[in-house]
């Protein structure tokens, strides 16, 4: 089936036309949940809406041939009204301002609805990190934590990693901070570090393990009385990279069967479940999971498509979208990625009754694990592995639990006859986190 021959489908009535531009999408999911929010003041709407601070800077870089290049780089701080800013950094040649921006405000609301005490943050650097040797993105690196240093902080502002950043970029970034403010436990001022220097055990597979550990609790929750569990369940996930990945062993390991899964190239599904380690093998050979023999390989558009009682996707933004949301066939979409569904497609799979685990509650479990590296640093103490899961699947069971009673009791809401955008999963998740920041910005007082 190709995307042309599809018919689209109808929208909703009342539902305004798709934009696609990241801050019409944040805003769109975030004024759906505070209109019903009660008691919240429109003047609060609008800071709580606004970032706080944008930063943007350009900068030289000498690269390997001698020639010398000018970067541009974003750090956005939402809001810190619970605590310093905190959200990765990513280096990709797509990254612009509104995404960015965007992205910070997700991660002030992933933050509030996980309770961790950290506001919301996120930066990129536009270049393309598989056009660039090791010793240039270490130039960048350095030259761009030069440039925001004095808006970065262990009590300010908390960068981590990324789309195509790691462990050795937030080295890299601690580093250059520690060289400019020595003195200091430093420690603090970015998580996702190698465990050497201070990361913490469970990092690098905190958020697709917070995936499966939301999924398994909201199940027992009852949100889709034909799937009460796991096992047996068959799951499509949209990426195999740090997220996808590490979910796909997680699920399975939880007795799912995995029988579709992608990278940037395309997909692969079989009826009878793919063996994951086959397809590590094959990708490490490759470079792509498509081909792999007694498999059917498929487009990312198609595989989004495939008939499955969970679907993941953990790629990029807007990949379920007004025009491909009528087909989604599935139980229950859970957002690994960051804003995979659009406010038009949240519509439509709210209205055909496929639940969606929103990406604030979903994926949340990066956040939390770099909170408790946070935690690690500031205390000198180190944690481990065990100890670090167990505190993670408490954090992802309890924001699974208030999400769930909030939207039972929007359900009740509209039983009493009050009306709604939509009875979903992510206005529910939503209200939880707007009240809690609306709450603590009352708290501390309007000032001066």
């Amino acid at each position: 089936m190709s995307d042309t021959e599809a018919v689209k489908p109808a929208l909703p009535q009342g539902l305004e036309p798709e934009n696609l531009n990241p801050v019409a999408i944040g805003q769109a999911q975030f004024f759906r949940a505070a209109r019903h929010v009660v008691g919240l003041k429109a003047g609060l709407i609008e800071f709580l809406n606004a970032p706080k601070r944008s930063l943007t800077v350009c900068f030289p870089v000498e690269m390997d041939d001698g020639a010398v290049r000018t970067f541009t780089g974003h750090r956005v701080v939402h809001n810190r009204v619970l605590g310093p800013g905190k959200g990765g950094i990513r280096y990709h040649p797509d990254v612009d301002l509104d995404e960015v921006t965007s992205l910070a405000s997700l991660m002030t609301w992933k933050n509030a609805l996980v309770g961790v005490p950290f506001g919301g943050a996120k930066g990129g650097v536009i270049c393309n990190p598989k056009e660039l040797s090791e010793g240039e993105l270490r130039r960048i690196t350095r030259r761009f934590t030069t440039e925001i240093s004095n808006f970065i902080g262990p009590y300010v502002d908390i960068p981590a990693p990324d789309l195509y950043t790691n462990a050795q970029t937030m080295a890299w970034i601690f580093d250059t901070y520690d060289v400019l403010n020595a003195g200091r436990n430093n420690r603090a001022v970015v998580t996702g570090k190698p465990l050497d220097m201070g990361g913490s055990a469970g990092r690098s597979q905190a958020t697709g393990l917070g995936v499966l550990f939301a999924t398994e609790h909201m199940l027992g929750n009852g949100i889709c009385p034909d799937l009460l569990a796991l096992a047996g369940a068959r799951v499509v996930i949209q990426g195999f990279g740090d997220v996808g990945g590490v979910a796909a062993r997680a699920f399975q390991g939880a007795g799912a069967q995995i029988i579709g899964i992608s990278d940037s190239q395309g997909g692969i599904v079989s009826a009878e479940g793919l063996d994951l380690d086959t397809v590590h093998e094959f990708k490490r050979e490759h470079g792509t999971v498509v081909g792999l023999p007694s498999t059917l390989s498929v487009t990312n558009a198609e595989l989004l498509e495939t008939e499955c009682d969970i679907l993941i996707p953990a790629a990029t933004s807007f990949q379920i979208h007004r025009d491909n949301a009528a087909r989604i066939n599935t139980k229950l979409v859970v957002e690994g990625g960051n804003s995979p569904v659009t406010p038009a497609a949240d519509a439509i799979l709210t209205a055909r009754g496929i639940p969606i685990i929103p990406d604030i509650l979903a994926n949340a479990g990066g956040v939390t694990v770099s909170y408790f590296e946070w935690v690690q640093n500031n205390q000198n103490e180190t944690w481990e592995l065990d100890e670090v899961l167990q505190k993670l699947r408490r954090k992802m069971y309890s924001a699974v639990d208030i999400t769930y009673q909030r939207w039972q009791q929007l359900q009740q809401r509209v039983a009493a006859g009050e009306t709604f955008d939509g009875i979903n999963l992510r206005n529910a998740a939503m209200m939880v986190a707007i009240e809690r920041v609306a709450k603590v910005t009352l708290e501390r007082g309007i000032w001066p």
